[in-house]
């Protein structure tokens, strides 16, 4: 009998909302915490709603609660799913997706198999979406588990920064680079290492050249592979992400999609408005 497969993402990895419900993606949310309550990303709160308040405040972000996750894993089953996906941006830069194995594992009605994109936002996005269209075609689950695994080994995710104030007050980076980075005007292009830990690949004087080369080193990425898609993601920046994509299109006219989204509220605690990111993801032979 054939498997009825669902898939479940934690918002962090900033799947389009059209796309979510198109291919009826479970969703759990993150949660956002200010001194006076908590919000859950993209539910209760939108990333414009905490750019407007960083002056003010900078919330904490936390894990989904157990006991969302756990309505998530009933309404599979009430839907018919017996098997799931389980997508998380890096086990190396949260805690989702242990979380997310142990309630899944606790849960026990449902088999489960974890993926961990090694990645952050759309770069791990992509590999749900993969995911959702394998199982649309009808792939068997080995075949899609093993083509999710090598993309998600030669995906990547480059982005370039406004500020490095709220990476480094979120304790993503020393205060020290962050100071330096300031005084000198230096900005990084940050991506995710093999671990799924960020590392700076490139520093740029300015922020028009970091971009620029966040451009330059995508286009490069994207060279690489026979098949791929590129998605464009922005902190309050559409003006910069459309700009960004139109010449990606022209760079890149061999791409398969061009995807364009803003990144989470939970994300946008650690970046700060501004940001600007771009996912490469290598797509499975056909």
């Amino acid at each position: 009998m054939d498997k009825k497969i669902a898939i479940l993402v934690d918002s962090g990895a900033d799947v389009p909302p059209a796309f979510v419900k198109e291919h009826n993606i479970f969703v759990a949310p993150l949660k956002i915490i200010y001194k006076d309550r908590e919000y859950e990303d993209r539910i209760d709160i939108t990333p414009q709603e905490i750019y407007d308040r960083l002056e003010e405040e900078i919330p904490t972000t936390s894990l989904p609660s157990t006991e969302r996750v756990n309505a998530l894993f009933d309404q599979m089953v009430q839907e018919g799913y017996d098997t799931v996906l389980i997508i998380t941006i890096s086990s190396g830069l949260s805690g989702t997706h242990n979380l997310m194995r142990m309630l899944a594992e606790q849960y026990g009605k449902l088999d489960y198999h974890m993926l961990d994109t090694k990645n952050i936002g759309i770069g791990a996005g992509q590999q749900a979406m993969l995911a959702a269209e394998l199982i649309k075609n009808g792939e068997p689950l080995e075949g899609i588990l093993k083509k999710l695994r090598e993309s998600i080994e030669k995906s990547h995710v480059y982005f370039c920064l406004d500020t490095l104030e709220y990476l480094a007050k979120g304790g993503r980076i020393g205060k020290v680079s962050a100071i330096l980075g300031s005084l000198l005007k230096m900005r990084p292009v940050i991506s995710c290492n093999t671990d799924g830990i960020y590392e700076t690949v490139a520093k740029v004087r300015g922020s028009a050249q970091a971009l620029a080369r966040t451009i330059s080193i995508s286009v490069a990425e994207a060279s690489k592979h026979l098949r791929f898609s590129v998605a464009v993601a922005h902190g309050s920046a559409v003006d910069e992400a459309n700009r960004v994509l139109e010449e990606l299109k022209r760079k890149l006219p061999q791409c398969e999609r061009f995807i364009k989204t803003d990144i989470s509220p939970a994300l946008s605690v650690h970046t700060g408005p501004g940001i600007i990111g771009i996912a490469v993801q290598a797509l499975p032979a056909t």
